[in-house]
């Protein structure tokens, strides 16, 4: 019986990770194919990855899309760690279930239900789409991802080492900076990448609050496939692939890094 159980649970994950990740395997393969058809193998060639370089309009969709996740993330990473902070260390304030619904709602809310809903701010206000409303969207939606990292680290974080410091006469925002905040930042790391990649991939909400000269490599994807598929869009998606897969190992190798330094100093503590 065990046998048997064990057969079909490693069919059933073998067949789920074939359906989740052949596609993706089979356009990466296909990025280094010859022939200008797609859908015809001529062969292994990384011409496709060189037309990149001279592809005026991808390179700066990918530029924006650098400068768009960079600056976004960093905004989130401040934002949500803010938000951590005052969700765990503030206990039951009045208006706390409020603030929780306003921070965790891009969590469960539709992407297009946001994306319309930030057009609508931005059209009532009389902000011209561009780079900075994509950055205000991006902030909006991914600070809530840095705030359940962050959140994550902070309750299990150890207050008695802050409390020993303010004891001795440390300021509390100076214990906060000097103690708190390097044993978190593994958390806050963790939290900037994973903004950081969630912004690349957005498509959803960017074509919703872009402009005139803001157009993300996403969008441009998305509008080249529009008009059919080329080798060149095999080539860059496999990029980002590659990218956002970075991204998401060394935001766990950070986590788990955090982690291990725990650890140690708890190990180190008891002993």
């Amino acid at each position: 019986m065990r046998r048997g159980l064990s057969v079909f649970n490693m069919t059933s994950i073998a067949l789920g990770l074939a359906f989740l990740y052949l596609p993706i395997v089979i356009l990466v393969i296909y990025s280094f194919n010859a022939s200008r058809l797609i859908t015809v193998w001529g062969g292994w060639s990384t011409h496709w990855y060189a037309e990149l370089l001279h592809d005026e309009g991808m390179r700066d969709a990918a530029w924006a899309t650098l400068r768009i996740g960079f600056v976004s993330a960093t905004f989130a990473t401040v934002l949500g760690t803010l938000a951590a902070v005052v969700l765990v260390r503030l206990g039951r304030f009045k208006g706390r279930m409020l603030f929780s619904a306003l921070v965790y709602a891009p969590l469960v809310m539709p992407e297009v239900i946001v994306g319309l809903s930030l057009l609508l701010l931005f059209v009532a206000v009389g902000i011209d789409r561009g780079f900075w409303t994509i950055v205000i969207a991006h902030t909006t939606v991914t600070m809530c991802f840095v705030t359940v990292v962050v959140q994550a680290r902070l309750l299990d974080f150890d207050i008695t080492l802050e409390e020993a410091a303010m004891d001795l006469g440390c300021p509390p925002l100076k214990a906060f900076l000097t103690i708190t905040l390097p044993l978190i930042f593994p958390a806050i790391a963790a939290g900037w990448m994973l903004a950081f990649t969630l912004s690349l991939d957005d498509l959803v909400i960017a074509s919703f609050t872009t402009g005139p000269g803001a157009t993300t490599l996403p969008l441009r994807i998305y509008s080249e496939v529009r008009l059919g598929v080329k080798p060149e869009i095999n080539a860059i998606c496999t990029i980002m692939i590659a990218v956002v897969a970075i991204g998401v190992v060394t935001a766990a190798l950070i986590s788990k890094r955090g982690e291990l330094m725990r650890a140690r100093a708890r190990n180190a503590a008891t002993h």
